[in-house]
């Protein structure tokens, strides 16, 4: 992660690296959630994390077991933003779904539904999918995610570590 020292704040008080680009220092809880500066949070995933697709499926799919989806989001972003043009599109559904699984933890039904209608799209437009990445079981489990949402029942930690992968 970027030293303090090499950030700014902009107008609106939103913390900028050298580049400009935005970056939000301040320390974040298990849901992402930015904590108070000072505070000790769970630590952070690199902004410039970049490793081959089965590490990152790897090291997403520990996260999710360990019930941080956000930090998960977090790797598949980064391979979305890294890996090459022809899977951006199978990444950030990736990331969209463990975007969703976070909104559920958050309580945030909504935002969580927006999220999973999304990775759900994207994950069936693309189709089979390299890397053993089981799209089919993801989409699946986005559909038992968003019933239970919508009839108002309550999910287990269980419901929300599903694999990403096919397991052999």
């Amino acid at each position: 992660m970027e030293d303090m020292a090499e950030e700014t704040q902009d107008d609106t008080g939103r913390d900028r690296d050298e580049s400009g680009r935005a970056r939000n220092a301040r320390p974040r809880d298990r849901f992402g959630r930015p904590l108070p500066f000072g505070s000790i949070g769970i630590p952070r995933i690199p902004d410039d994390l970049e490793l081959p697709p089965r590490e990152t499926l790897d090291y997403a799919q520990r996260l999710i077991d360990d019930g941080l989806p956000f930090n998960a989001h977090e790797v598949l972003e980064a391979a979305w933003k890294t890996g090459p043009f022809a899977e951006k599109s199978l990444w950030q559904g990736l990331a969209q779904f463990a975007v969703g699984l976070t909104h559920i933890q958050r309580g945030n039904a909504k935002g969580a539904r927006t999220l999973l209608e999304r990775a759900a799209q994207r994950l069936t437009a693309y189709g089979t999918a390299p890397y053993d990445i089981d799209t089919a079981g993801l989409v699946a489990t986005t559909g038992t995610l968003l019933t239970a949402i919508e009839q108002g029942k309550p999910l287990s930690d269980n419901d929300l570590r599903p694999r990403l992968t096919i397991e052999h």
